[in-house]
């Protein structure tokens, strides 16, 4: 299983929308995907029709260790192909209980499920993990279980200069996971304008540029151009292919993963 982490430490910059569509467009594919929702918003969980926000959430159990199969934690979606382990606002008490402990298992909460439960590990060929904009115990044992890391930038001064925090939080965390590695950036919500034009040509050039060791990590995977029909599609809570599939944002999507894996659908 081929474990990816969506993280960028800036909001608003389509995290979830590029989770919840990545499993889609995978699952188009043929494979079997796992999503956790490590947000305490749960939008992915809202997305994928599996948000309650009335019960301790599957995630929060994963968390606290309070769980006993993995299938107490594990839910279909409508899509076969696609289980999620659901998120809610009680992940928040979850993570700041964690932070209260003095346990060296403290990082290690999400691998109990991984290694533990060989039906897990072997039964899906992607684990998509959308996080929230921080760095919490939450992100953390995201991180020690991920081996790639995809972070989507919508294009500005800020955006660009997060990029050096991001990758120094990686680096930080291939301290307990030393598969971990930064897969690249996903251009997302992209206008054709001058200024973004301009971002995204210096991230090529930083990335082409042998002696900009500094920045030879930020490889553009692809660019999902900015589209209407993604805000109409919000109050759908559908992949944006189902609502729209002729939308620039569908079919890049679509080529997106399909570089990303190499298979076409």
């Amino acid at each position: 299983m081929r474990t990816i982490s969506i993280l960028n430490l800036k909001g608003g910059v389509a995290k979830t929308f590029t989770a919840v569509n990545m499993a889609y467009e995978l699952m188009k594919r043929g494979y079997k995907v796992l999503l956790i929702d490590n947000d305490k918003q749960g939008n992915l969980s809202k997305a994928y029709g599996r948000y309650n926000a009335d019960e301790v959430a599957p995630i929060a159990k994963l968390l606290c260790g309070d769980w006993q199969t993995a299938t107490e934690l594990i839910q279909a979606t409508e899509y076969e192909g696609i289980d999620i382990i659901a998120s809610n606002m009680s992940l928040f008490g979850a993570t700041w209980n964690l932070t209260k402990t003095d346990d060296e298992s403290q990082t290690e909460r999400y691998k109990e499920l991984i290694q533990h439960a060989d039906w897990v590990r072997c039964g899906y060929d992607y684990c998509i993990i959308d996080n929230p904009p921080d760095i919490g115990l939450n992100v953390v044992n995201a991180l020690a279980i991920t081996d790639e890391v995809i972070v989507p930038v919508k294009i500005d001064e800020d955006a660009l200069e997060g990029l050096d925090i991001v990758t120094e939080q990686i680096e930080d965390a291939r301290a307990f996971n030393d598969r971990l590695r930064l897969a690249g950036v996903l251009v997302t919500v992209y206008q054709n304008t001058d200024g973004e034009a301009a971002g995204v040509e210096w991230l090529r050039q930083q990335w082409n540029d042998i002696s900009s060791e500094r920045y030879r990590k930020y490889l553009i995977l692809g660019t999902i151009r900015y589209s209407k029909k993604v805000a109409e599609n919000s109050f759908m809570r559908k992949p944006i292919y189902e609502y729209s599939p002729c939308c620039g944002a569908a079919q890049d999507y679509k080529k997106f993963v399909t570089r990303y894996t190499g298979v076409s659908r």
